[in-house]
């Protein structure tokens, strides 16, 4: 009687052990992997000129300080902006930020990132953040920020020309 009780022990010990030490990868890896969605929303960004049609600061419709730019999202991570006359050159990336807290909508959001290496007072600053993407479509990539020092919303669109 012994044995047996030592054996069925013994079995319980077994799969408690070989339980703890599985996964669950039914997701086939990372839940936050956002890999393909990233790819498409780089390919759709670098598929020509694009100009904005909405900027939205806090409340206040500041899209007339980028009329007549063109930006283009380069694929070296260059983003170049030009009116004719004027030129400004940036950087730009899309990334994963898991662990993003900048909003409450989603633990696994993608960030369409910014940035002018511009003076404080350049228009092309209050650009610069990593932005939240609301929607991308062929035509169109919708923006936002929530910021977390004042507590204003920015949206930002551009439109491919």
């Amino acid at each position: 009687m012994k044995k047996v009780f030592n054996l069925g022990l013994l079995l319980m010990l077994s799969f408690s052990l070989m339980s703890s030490m599985c996964t669950n990868d039914d997701d086939g890896g990372n839940p936050n992997n956002n890999t393909l969605q990233i790819a498409e929303i780089v390919s759709t960004a670098q598929s020509g000129a694009w100009r904005i049609t909405n900027f939205n600061d806090s409340g206040q419709n500041e899209t007339s300080d980028f009329n007549d730019y063109d930006f283009s999202f380069n694929s070296d991570g260059s983003l170049v902006v030009t009116n004719g006359s004027n030129t400004v050159t940036g950087s730009w990336s899309v990334t994963d930020d898991s662990n993003s807290n900048d909003d409450s909508s989603s633990d696994d959001d993608i960030d369409f990132n910014i940035f002018f290496p511009v003076p404080e007072s350049n228009d092309f600053e209050d650009l610069n953040d990593d932005w939240d993407i609301v929607s991308t479509s062929s035509t169109k990539i919708e923006l936002i920020d929530v910021s977390g020092g004042n507590g204003g919303t920015d949206m930002l669109t551009f439109e491919k020309n």
